[in-house]
């Protein structure tokens, strides 16, 4: 069994990355397995340094380890790029000039019931026609969104979390109408979250993916692309969320969560696994 962290150096650690990060850990080290640590720091307009020693230093306190080298998705632009570029080639990407208020607009009115998948309100295909490749027209600097009824197959992948444990059917229908066309990337970015966590998953070995179940929707898109670009299909567990009082998911913002803080007030590692339930 191989498992991954994989945090954005964009803010403090939480209780919920060290819920999330523990349970990676410890199921690799129960099977005799491999833990693994990634920096998902293509959002280079918020990954800080002092974010990312951060991160390892959390970590550490919390009693984890990690086979080394650590992997960085800023060090893998290139592998993101050639990828885009073979599926430009093969006509399975269009560019996209629309933004979020433009996707809005278009399907706000008069119609009811707007489908809403991972990445929020379904494209409507604005760009289609107008944004596809030209003959010889080599990979642009734009944002490029996948042809998705180009690729969608139905296929399986085996979720081992609580709340969905089984074998999970993805159809051809369910990617084109409730999913649809989803960004691949971002002009500011070069790639995107989904493209990216394939392609590294893949490139680490990773065979089990631990995550929180606010992802679990978005399992269907990457296995759709591991199967459209032959990549094996890890197994997936996507735990529980770690809430606040009221409910809440915690979420960078707050602050008053973060791993650093209890440890400034004298918490112990012990402390966290009890006030999280491991």
């Amino acid at each position: 069994m191989i498992t991954r962290f994989a945090p954005s150096p964009t803010g403090p650690l939480h209780l919920g990355h060290a819920y999330s990060a523990i349970r990676a850990h410890d199921m690799a080290r129960a099977a005799g397995g491999r833990f693994l640590l990634r920096i998902e720091d293509i959002d280079r307009a918020r990954a800080k340094p002092e974010w990312e020693a951060r991160i390892y230093d959390d970590l550490r306190w919390l009693g984890l380890t990690w086979e080394g080298p650590v992997m960085r998705q800023s060090e893998r632009l290139n592998i993101y790029r050639q990828t885009l570029a073979a599926l430009w080639e093969q006509d399975l990407l269009y560019r996209c000039s629309c933004t979020r208020r433009d996707i809005e607009a278009a399907v706000s009115a008069p119609q009811e019931g707007v489908p809403r998948g991972p990445d929020g309100v379904v494209y409507p295909g604005t760009c289609r026609t107008s944004g596809a490749r030209r003959p010889g027209e080599p990979l642009p600097d734009a944002a490029l969104r996948l042809y998705m009824d180009r690729i969608a197959t139905d296929c399986h992948f085996d979720e081992t979390g609580e709340a969905h444990r089984g074998r999970q059917t993805i159809t051809r229908d369910h990617m084109i109408r409730e999913v649809g066309d989803v960004v691949l990337a971002r002009r500011d970015m070069g790639t995107s979250y989904h493209l990216s966590v394939v392609l590294d998953d893949a490139a680490q070995g990773v065979t089990h993916v631990v995550r929180g179940e606010d992802l679990f929707e978005a399992t269907a898109i990457h296995v759709t692309l591991q199967n459209a670009l032959h990549l094996p299909v890890p197994v997936y567990h996507h735990h529980r969320l770690i809430r606040d009082e009221n409910g809440k998911r915690l979420a960078k913002r707050d602050d008053a969560r973060a791993i650093a803080l209890y440890r400034a007030e004298g918490a112990t590692s012990a402390d966290i696994r009890r006030m999280i339930g491991l």
